[in-house]
């Protein structure tokens, strides 16, 4: 059996490869900080907003949540939202009249969002070129970037 060698990466590449640490790791080292312990209730909440993978709201999930044979109180979902986000873990992406809308952030590159205003959908986008600018900006500043939000509103045209 004949090894391939390994491909060379670039310096870009290589920078991109980021390891991350397990995010069930994360949120144990945050619960621990604050005296909490790793619930089996907190386990599910975490693994139900990794499967979303979407900009989700905390109501969503208890539904999604509803739906499993794991039952788990209202109040225990929003205090494990506020500790994963303290975490760093997810981030709060929007905030309405109604209700605030979080998105996992742990390992994820900035992204934006696209809402829109007459259906009330809101779809991730990636646009790297915002990623750029922010940085070349900062650079310009002697500063080191840590994130930025993009939200563009809009709404299909009046026929």
């Amino acid at each position: 059996m004949d090894l391939l060698p390994l491909p060379t990466l670039t310096l870009d590449e290589l920078d991109q490869l980021e390891i991350i640490e397990p995010l069930c790791a994360v949120f144990r080292r945050k619960l621990r900080s604050e005296g909490l312990k790793y619930t089996p209730e907190r386990a599910q909440i975490l693994d139900a907003i990794i499967q979303m993978d979407d900009v989700f709201q905390a109501d969503q999930l208890l539904e999604r949540l509803k739906r499993t044979s794991f039952r788990v109180s209202k109040a225990t979902v929003y205090r494990t939202i506020k500790l994963l986000a303290e975490a760093g873990i997810i981030q709060q992406v929007l905030f309405d009249a109604d209700q605030s809308h979080y998105q996992l952030a742990y390992g994820k590159r900035s992204s934006g969002l696209l809402v829109r205003v007459d259906t009330k959908q809101i779809t991730p986008i990636d646009a790297p070129e915002i990623a750029q600018w922010r940085d070349r900006i900062c650079k310009e500043r002697g500063l080191i970037p840590e994130g930025h939000r993009l939200v563009i509103y809009a709404r299909a045209p009046v026929a």
